[in-house]
C-alpha cells in the first residue's frame, strides 16, 4: 500500500517539531523535511513531486510551507500553486511561525464572542490589533476581511510599517497603521476599539490595569501570549469569553489556550483535508480561518449535547 508524503518545505535550517507531529498524527506516514528553501526554488521541488505519481492519486502526496517568514511563505505558497501542470497536483498548506492557524483561531473565538456579547459579528467593529509580527498581520488581514475597521498597532520604533501594510495589499486588506508605543496612544486606540488582540511578543505586558481601567467601548479581547505575564492584564490562560469588569466598562475575554486548542485542531484539519479533498487542495490562511470555525462550530456542538 502507498504511503502518504508530506513534504516540508522551509526557509530555515531546521523544520518545527510541532508541526511534524500535528501532521503523523494527522494521518501522513512520511514527513520530508527539506530545508534552507528560497521562494526561486519551490517550482522544481513542487514539479518533482506531483510527476512522481498519477493524478488521481494527490491526496497521497503534500506539501507544507512553513519557516518563520510570512513574506516569503506568501510568496512560496503563490508559487507552488502555479508550479502544478494539467491534472498533475498535489495538495499546498502554508502556516509559517504557525501564523495562519493561530491568527485564524484567534478571530473564529472573537467573532463568536462578539455575538455572544452584542449579537453582530466584525462587519462595522473597530479591531485593534497590538504586534505587528506574523499573528498580528495574518489576524489584522483576516479581520478586515471579515468587514471589520482594522488597525495595526505599532508597538516598537522598529516596527515596519511598509512591509507590514505590503502584506496586507497583497491580500487587498484596509489596514490602517497606528502609534501605540506610549500609554497614552494605547488609551487612544482603545477609546475607539470594538476588539483589541494582543499578538505581541511573549512575555511582555502591553495593555496594563491603567489602560484598561479607561476604556468604555471595549467589546471583547484575545490574547496569544502564553508565557507569564500575559499581554493583556487580566486575561487568564483557560479565558473563554470570561466576563471582566474594569473601571468603566466590561468585555469578554480570550486567553492564549483557548486559542492554541482551537490552533491545535485547526491544523489537524488542514493536514487532514489534504488527504481527503475531492480536489486537490490550497489551503491559505483565509482557508486556515474557515476550517476554524468550523471546528468551533463542532467544539460548542459537542458542548451543547453534553
Amino acid at each position: 500500500m502507498a504511503q502518504r508524503i508530506l513534504y516540508f518545505l522551509v526557509p530555515g535550517s531546521n523544520v518545527s517539531p510541532f508541526d511534524v507531529t500535528i501532521a503523523a498524527d494527522a494521518g501522513f506516514d512520511q514527513v520530508i523535511p527539506l530545508t534552507g528553501v528560497r521562494p526561486e526554488n519551490v517550482t522544481a521541488i513542487v514539479q518533482d513531486a506531483i510527476f512522481c505519481r498519477p493524478p488521481k492519486r494527490f491526496n497521497d502526496t503534500g506539501i507544507f510551507i512553513g519557516g518563520r517568514e510570512v513574506h516569503v511563505a506568501a510568496d512560496m505558497f503563490n508559487i507552488a500553486a502555479r508550479a502544478m501542470v494539467d491534472d498533475f497536483r498535489v495538495g499546498v498548506f502554508a502556516d509559517p511561525n504557525g501564523a495562519y492557524t493561530t491568527s485564524a483561531s484567534v478571530v473564529a473565538l472573537v467573532q463568536r464572542a462578539l455575538i455572544a456579547r452584542t449579537g453582530t459579528g466584525f462587519e462595522g467593529r473597530t479591531f485593534a490589533v497590538f504586534g505587528a509580527g506574523p499573528v498580528g498581520l495574518c489576524t489584522a488581514v483576516l479581520a478586515a476581511q471579515l468587514g471589520a475597521k482594522a488597525m495595526l498597532c505599532q508597538l516598537t520604533a522598529d516596527d515596519d510599517e511598509r512591509s507590514a501594510l505590503r502584506f496586507c495589499e497583497r491580500y487587498k486588506a484596509k489596514v490602517d497603521w497606528v502609534p501605540a508605543i506610549s500609554q497614552r496612544e494605547k488609551r487612544q486606540v482603545l477609546a475607539r476599539a470594538d476588539v483589541a488582540v494582543c499578538a505581541a511578543k511573549a512575555g511582555v505586558r502591553i495593555l496594563d490595569a491603567e489602560v484598561l481601567d479607561a476604556v468604555e467601548r471595549l467589546q471583547v479581547v484575545a490574547d496569544t501570549n502564553a508565557v507569564p505575564p500575559s499581554g493583556i492584564d487580566g486575561v487568564n490562560a483557560h479565558d473563554r469569553e470570561a466576563l471582566m469588569q474594569r473601571a468603566k466598562g466590561s468585555f469578554l475575554s480570550i486567553g492564549p489556550l483557548a486559542i492554541g486548542s482551537l490552533k491545535y485542531k485547526t491544523q489537524f484539519a488542514l493536514f487532514r483535508a489534504i488527504q481527503t479533498s475531492p480536489e486537490p487542495a490550497l489551503l491559505d490562511f483565509p482557508d486556515a480561518c474557515r476550517y476554524a470555525t468550523e471546528e468551533l462550530d463542532k467544539l460548542d456542538s459537542i458542548a451543547a449535547a453534553a
